[in-house]
């Protein structure tokens, strides 16, 4: 059965007796046509769909016509057999091919008489049994006869074996003899062979129209390909460099955190000291006035004598100290370098 999955229907790959054949050589069923989304487009292949609701106008009878017989075979195929379509009782014994319908023994001597002028052609259902599906399918392919197109043959079963061209239909031949406009006509087998042919020019034409295709298919995967290693490099490159600028990004900023705490220690360090220096000289001078308020209370003569050239030169000293200006001070929090380093980050 793998041998005949091309007449499935492309889209849902069921088989289907409404199978459509689109421009694009596609073959759809009509659910899938009708579930189609975008409706103008095939989904195989997305060429477009000329007619506007989506749904082809040619059908492939071809694939329909194989899924029939190869309905039939299966048929055969089955243990049991299949019934006859007449009587529906007994187990068939041959089958036409004209008619297609299996029959017991009594109705196939019944339909031989019946038909005994067309000549159908039967076999024995225990014969078919034993072809394979291929053998079986062109059994029945050449077994098939085209029919008169004229109107009044349409249900009549006039075989046709001539082919009009200006018409580009077939005929009988009571409907070729009697139509003396549409001459010259030629034989039907000729004209299907000329179009089999007319195909397989076509088709090896564009077998050699297809390596072209295929070797452009090919660079544009290769070129596809390319692209895309070029763009997993460049990804790649852009993930090491990223992570390589973290990693300085990362150590600059431990240098620079660095940077902060030695400043602002030895900021503290120095406030510090300046605050011990002033500290002390405030206190030295609450001293000095202390004690010359307490001198002024209650020092004797003696003791003034004694003691003021000691405390002038002290007070002396404490009025030449001056404190320190605000540019003279080291600035805590003054980061200069780190803020110039950040700027060039």
């Amino acid at each position: 059965e793998d041998d005949f999955q091309f007449i499935l229907c492309e889209g849902c790959r069921q088989e289907s007796p409404n199978l459509k054949l689109l421009t694009c050589l596609h073959t759809l069923c009509l659910n899938c046509l009708s579930e189609n989304k975008p409706v103008s487009q095939c989904p195989v292949c997305r060429t477009a769909i000329p007619q506007a609701s989506g749904i082809p106008d040619m059908d492939n009878v071809l694939f329909t016509n194989l899924q029939a017989r190869l309905g039939v075979y299966k048929k055969i195929s089955n243990s049991g057999g299949p019934s006859c379509s007449r009587c529906q009782g007994e187990a068939a014994a041959v089958w036409c091919s004209e008619c297609e319908d299996f029959l017991c023994t009594k109705c196939f001597e019944d339909h031989q008489w019946f038909f005994k002028k067309r000549n159908h052609e039967a076999k024995r259902v225990e014969e078919l049994r034993a072809e394979s599906a291929h053998q079986f399918l062109e059994d029945t392919r050449k077994s098939c006869n085209l029919f008169c197109s004229s109107p009044g043959h349409a249900n009549q079963g006039h075989v046709s074996s001539i082919y009009c061209k200006k018409c580009k239909k077939a005929l009988c031949c009571s409907c070729a003899l009697l139509d003396s406009q549409h001459a010259p006509f030629c034989d039907i087998r000729s004209e299907t062979q000329r179009r089999q042919e007319e195909l397989g020019t076509m088709s090896q034409e564009l077998k050699q129209k297809r390596s072209s295709f295929e070797a452009t298919h090919a660079a544009l995967q290769d070129e596809a390909a390319q692209l895309e290693r070029a763009q997993q490099e460049m990804r790649e490159l852009i993930r090491q460099r990223v992570e390589q600028l973290v990693r300085l990004i990362r150590r600059e900023e431990e240098e620079l955190l660095g940077l902060v705490e030695a400043g602002q220690e030895q900021g503290r360090r120095e406030l510090a000291r300046e605050l011990q220096r002033v500290g002390g000289v405030l206190r030295r001078m609450e001293a000095g006035e202390r004690l010359v308020e307490k001198m002024n209370l209650y020092a004797t003569e003696q003791e003034v004598m004694d003691m003021q050239p000691f405390i002038k030169d002290s007070l002396e000293e404490l009025q030449r100290l001056q404190p320190p200006a605000a540019g003279d001070r080291a600035q805590p929090g003054d980061f200069a370098e780190c803020r110039a380093r950040l700027e060039r980050l």
